[in-house]
């Protein structure tokens, strides 16, 4: 089952955390110096806010659970020949996931993507690209690691 992912960027972490925390009537599931994650069931829902991006949304989502269901979403939008950037396996937000990544027509990125693992940086990269992390950098936006390694 996927689930849907909202990243904001905050300009004040616990004052965020504290009012998502009472927003979701739950604490967060994972928290950083600079970032914070809530895994909603009800709504199904990955929320991330971070004080590494512009604050505001930086980047909506779609979470896959299973590889099938990852390879099912990559097959749709390739079928829907919707420009696709397949960043693979990267170390991002303090997880190991399969990333590809799109925008709408409005120039709003979506990220879909399957979580293996936690990790301990923020981001890292993935082999396609040696700042990824977040979103991908655009000729109008920059990715919100750039300059991290």
């Amino acid at each position: 089952m996927t689930r849907l992912h909202i990243h904001v960027g905050v300009s004040d972490l616990e004052q965020a955390i504290g009012f998502y925390s009472a927003l979701f009537g739950v604490a967060p599931s994972k928290t950083k110096d600079d970032y914070a994650k809530w895994m909603l069931d009800d709504p199904r829902l990955n929320f991330a806010i971070s004080t590494r991006v512009t604050p505001g949304v930086d980047h909506l989502g779609i979470q896959a659970e299973e590889e099938a269901e990852m390879t099912a979403m990559r097959e749709r939008f390739q079928a829907a020949d919707l420009s696709l950037f397949d960043e693979g396996d990267t170390a991002c937000c303090y997880a190991r996931s399969d990333k590809s990544w799109l925008r709408d027509p409005a120039g709003i990125a979506w990220e879909t993507f399957r979580t293996m693992e936690d990790v301990q940086q923020f981001g890292g990269g993935g082999a396609e690209s040696v700042n990824a992390c977040c979103v991908p950098a655009t000729e109008t936006t920059k990715a919100c690691c750039a300059g991290d390694a």
